[in-house]
């Protein structure tokens, strides 16, 4: 059974195909059915944005379409970055420049008060016209530092509770298991095997 990936982050797609592989679904996305989409992320919430991404899948693919929105809330910057994580000093900044954006703005907050977290919102959406939404969360707090050589995003600088390395440090296979993505992508797992 195929499941589009209603995503252009290499990123994500290769965090979500990986956590699909075993599971009966086979994982394709917009340039393995040779489809140009493009959606204008503007929603207010993450909600928003995983059900407007997931629905233009599904009009232009016709399969069972799965897309997420996810982001960085860092609580002494009153949820910034959020919904706009991946916009986060504008359109063109890389991840390596909202990373430092984050950590700038959080040089003189102490440890206590340095607490984040990771929010994934995935829509699962099919032709039908039907859409459900999960959301998955990992709790942690910000790293003074960069540090790390995996991962994407915010990875180098978020450390999740339990660990004194960051997801950048700890690496695909232990995030896989653990971060927002995956719980939200556990949660849409067992959705599926109880409609099967």
């Amino acid at each position: 059974m195929r499941l589009l990936l209603a995503s252009r982050n290499p990123g994500k797609l290769a965090e979500l195909t990986a956590m699909l592989e075993g599971t009966g679904w086979e994982a394709c996305d917009y340039a393995a059915l040779g489809l140009d989409v493009n959606v204008k992320e503007d929603g207010e919430t993450f909600a928003e944005n995983a059900e407007k991404k997931a629905r233009a899948g599904v009009e232009a693919s016709g399969l069972l379409t799965l897309a997420d929105d996810s982001g960085l809330e860092v609580d002494a910057l009153g949820g910034e970055p959020g919904v706009h994580s991946a916009r986060y000093c504008g359109e063109q900044a890389g991840d390596e420049a909202r990373c430092r954006a984050v950590l700038l703005r959080m040089v003189a907050v102490p440890e206590a008060r340095r607490t984040a977290r990771f929010r994934c919102v995935v829509c699962l959406a099919d032709p039908a016209g039907r859409d459900v939404v999960f959301e998955g969360r990992c709790e942690g707090r910000i790293a003074h530092h960069a540090r790390g050589r995996y991962g994407f995003g915010y990875d180098p600088i978020f450390i999740p509770d339990g660990f004194a390395l960051t997801f950048a440090e700890l690496g695909a296979e232990t995030k896989n298991r653990m971060s927002h993505r995956a719980a939200a992508l556990r949660q849409v797992l067992d959705h599926l095997r109880q409609k099967a």
